[in-house]
């Protein structure tokens, strides 16, 4: 057994927990596990400012969260001590924002003690959670003076050796010893003054098990790992990577800083290539992350980074949590793409996957697994270790070890590769016993706080959200839970679980539903508003149209189903457009620029989907005969002057500069002023922006009304029937439009739709169109700048600098601010 191990509970009940004691470590193993000392004077960030709810499209203000508490104390500050707990817990801020979670008090409280006892134990033992969450400086494979030091836990083997290229696969002579808590350790000393492992060989670790038989496997905190592309089915080695100083990858450019909103670009490096082939990181860098700044994304989302033996799996079955995938190249190639796209002013993000493993024996960490107990393992025994949908391996998040092994997992990929935050994938599966499988969450509390829920895994959740911010203070973390659970995107110093962004999932749903189930004329205006403002607005969203999984194997991209096999026919501009097409092109832009602009506080899009990617996804298996045919994305399509993909994507490319001047993702004003079912149009307000929406299939609605707030006078920002954009060029861009006030001022129910100041406008069918307010000082020179009117400012009109990045962004900023 190894010290402080804390045992999986099931119940949450608010004084159930009568807890295991913790015997206090030897120096010996505080001496091997404890990493360098580093200096953080971060804390986990507190809420500031005020808060707002949406509801019924009132926005209702419950003012700021005081948390004076020792709870905010210690959760917020790492040189705090605990000292009365339980005078002071009855203070939880996420209460304050939510009168309706005051029922569930004890199950926070409970929580929220679990998550201090642990953080306590950490600091107790391993000095800090940022020192914790160093394991990669004392375990697998690193350099001390004049030797190489190799740490592997795996306290159910009997005897362990470190195999290689380096000594001909024979580890007689490399035998290792084990301590008392079950870590294996070897010192490897140089020879004629090299490593006595070379750069770039592979290594694995060999032990035997208890029914006496030998297994090799990849060490469990490899940095690298590849397979021999030349045999079928081949299995993967663990690489030892250390480059001599000439061929490691220097960094640059400096982090961008945080943007007000991010306007997120889901990648798949390897299927970034036209061609039928695996793409690399380095051609990724160069040919794709200008594309992606030129469309005005601020970041770039990586999927699939973590190395993967199954291609097919999207990388969401990870078998070396430590190494990038070597089918795109090596560790210094991300470093390269990461320092470009922090070179162009795009932040990076990691699709991290911590909420499950690949159930591979030979390449991933199930090797480890002979039946032993929890507590020795890096996952739970029996039923509960396994994901019967998934077919992968479930962690144990009350496990010390494992503990340190994710949590150092996330500071490796933020500062050895500059990573800029996460998206964590498979949240809902974590959250709960039961994963989520078979439940239709409807909203009901009871379903979020009982015995259901993991906490474990929420405690676990806590100290990687606290541990990301305290390293990384700008750092964006993105949680993917389809269940909506409460509090899960507030700040962990009340009570929350600390993400920055939640993803918006029922969305994509939605237009899936419509787009295949539903007639044009079916469409309801206020349902498809519901859906995109139906969110807790305390707790910021990320928005998306079209999820990767919904153009996977088989299934269609959004305009795949609108316009279908049209678009292999009729996308060329030298002929007219069919009514399918036309319809195609004008739903896919509002269909996304709405989800956009009403839908969250950021907006997601992956690749291909901006200028309507025809296919769906298939990566190279069995069932097709190992094709890359779908594994691609044809960039030819958009660059091909006569075909209309252009159209899509050059809107896409305008929505995004609209937010780049007006910033309206990160304003919390929106309201939704009308949902006409027989008008078929949606107008709201965002910013001080006027959004009108008009999904009907015909009709042109002259002098139609629209409410706003601020008095004044109006002009088209942004226009998605302008020409530019594939539309017919109907609205006119240099009209005046002045309101008229509404109703008695001060009086909501006798103005206008609930609006003080309204004004009129042309709605052609199936179109979108933004107004502004025009500032009297700026009058004479908005008219020109504004996107889908005279001029179309865009990001690769910019001539980027050699040197430093802020450099960059001046330039940036300043093309930008030219009339």
């Amino acid at each position: 057994m190894y010290s402080c191990s804390i045992f999986p509970r099931h119940d949450i009940g608010p004084l159930l927990h009568t807890r295991n004691s913790c015997n206090k470590a030897s120096r010996e193993y505080l001496d091997l596990i404890k990493p360098q000392s580093i200096s953080v004077d971060h804390g986990c960030s507190k809420l500031h400012g005020q808060c707002f709810f949406l509801s019924k499209q009132k926005l209702s203000i419950y003012g700021k969260s005081e948390h004076n508490s020792a709870i905010s104390s210690f959760l917020t500050d790492e040189r705090s001590t605990m000292v009365n707990i339980e005078e002071d817990i009855e203070n939880i801020g996420i209460l304050n924002l939510d009168q309706g979670l005051e029922p569930y008090k004890d199950h926070f409280r409970y929580r929220i003690e679990r998550y201090v006892e642990q953080k306590k134990l950490i600091e107790k033992y391993e000095g800090s959670l940022e020192e914790f969450a160093q394991g990669y400086l004392k375990f697998g494979f690193n350099r001390e003076e004049d030797c190489i030091v190799y740490h592997e836990w795996a306290p159910a083997a009997q005897e362990a050796q470190v195999i290689g290229d380096f000594n001909g696969w024979d580890g007689s002579n490399h035998r290792m010893e084990k301590n008392q808590f079950g870590v294996w350790s070897i010192k490897i000393p140089d020879s004629g003054g090299n490593p006595a492992i070379p750069h770039n060989s592979r290594v694995k670790f060999r032990f035997k098990h208890g029914n006496g038989g030998w297994v090799d496997r990849i060490p469990a905190w490899i940095k690298y790992a590849t397979v021999d592309p030349t045999r079928f089915a081949a299995p993967y080695d663990g690489v030892y990577w250390d480059p001599p100083p000439s061929q490691r990858y220097e960094f640059k450019h400096p982090r961008p800083p945080k943007p007000k909103a991010p306007r997120i670009y889901e990648a798949h490096v390897g299927m970034s290539s036209s061609e039928l082939r695996v793409n690399s990181y380095r051609e990724f860098a160069d040919d794709v992350l200008p594309r992606i700044r030129s469309n005005n994304y601020n970041t770039v989302q990586l999927m699939a980074i973590m190395e993967h033996s199954y291609y097919g799996s999207f990388g969401y079955h990870v078998t070396n949590f430590f190494a990038v995938s070597s089918r795109s190249g090596t560790p210094e190639d991300l470093k390269y793409l990461i320092d470009k796209a922090h070179s162009l002013g795009l932040r990076v993000l990691m699709d991290v996957v911590h909420s499950h493993a690949s159930n591979n024996v030979t390449d991933g960490l199930n090797g480890y697994d002979f039946g032993q107990s929890a507590q020795e393992s890096y996952f739970h025994t029996g039923d509960r270790g396994y994901h019967k949908l998934w077919d992968s391996r479930l962690f144990n998040y009350a496990n010390w070890e494992v503990l340190r092994f994710l949590l150092s997992n996330l500071r490796w990929w933020v500062e050895e590769f500059q990573f800029d935050g996460f998206r964590f994938d498979g949240i809902t599966s974590m959250l709960y016993h039961h994963h989520g499988i078979h439940m239709a969450f409807s909203g009901n509390y009871n379903e979020y706080f009982s015995e259901a829920t993991d906490v474990d895994a929420v405690v676990y959740l806590m100290l990687a959200n606290c541990l990301v911010h305290n390293i990384l203070p700008d750092a964006t973390v993105i949680a993917e839970d389809v269940s909506g659970m409460p509090a899960l995107g507030r700040p962990v110093s009340e009570g929350g679980i600390g993400f920055d962004y939640r993803l918006a999932m029922g969305i994509p749903d939605k237009w899936i539903d419509y787009l295949k189930n539903k007639k044009d004329e079916e469409w309801s205006m206020k349902e498809i508003s519901e859906t995109l403002t139906n969110r807790r607005y305390t707790e910021k969203c990320i928005s998306y149209a079209e999820s990767h999984d919904q153009a996977i194997v088989g299934d269609k991209t959004m305009a795949f189903l609108l316009m279908d096999e049209e678009m292999y026919s009729g996308m060329s501009c030298l002929m007219e457009a069919s009514p399918v097409i036309e319809r195609g092109i004008a739903l896919h832009k509002m269909i996304h620029f709405l989800t956009m602009a009403l839908g969250g506080d950021g907006y997601l899009n992956l690749m291909g989907n901006e200028f309507g990617h025809p296919d769906w996804i298939d990566f190279p298996r069995e069932g097709n005969d190992w094709s890359y045919d779908k594994c691609r994305r044809q960039w030819n399509l958009v660059d091909t002057d006569h075909l209309r993909f252009k159209f899509m994507n050059a809107f896409d490319r305008a929505m995004n500069l609209l937010d780049d001047k007006f910033s309206f993702l990160a304003s919390t004003k929106q309201v939704v002023s009308s949902n006409s079912e027989e008008d078929k149009i949606i107008v709201f307000e965002r910013e001080d922006l006027v959004f009108v929406f008009n999904f009907h299939p015909e009709n042109t609605y002259d002098g139609y009304k629209v409410g706003c707030d601020l008095p004044g006078k109006y002009r088209v920002a942004l226009d998605s029937d302008a020409l530019e954009f594939g539309g017919c060029g109907r609205v006119g861009h240099d009209v005046d439009h002045f309101t008229s006030p509404e109703g008695i001022p001060g009086v909501p129910e006798t103005n206008f739709n609930n609006r003080p100041n309204s004004f009129k406008v042309l709605s052609p069918p199936r179109t979108c169109v933004v107004y502004y307010r025009v500032e009297e000082n700026l009058e004479d020179t908005d008219a020109e700048e504004q996107t889908g009117g005279n001029k179309i400012v865009v990001a690769d009109d910019v001539p980027l600098q050699e040197g430093p990045e802020e450099a960059n962004v001046v330039a940036m900023q300043e093309h930008l601010e030219q009339p």
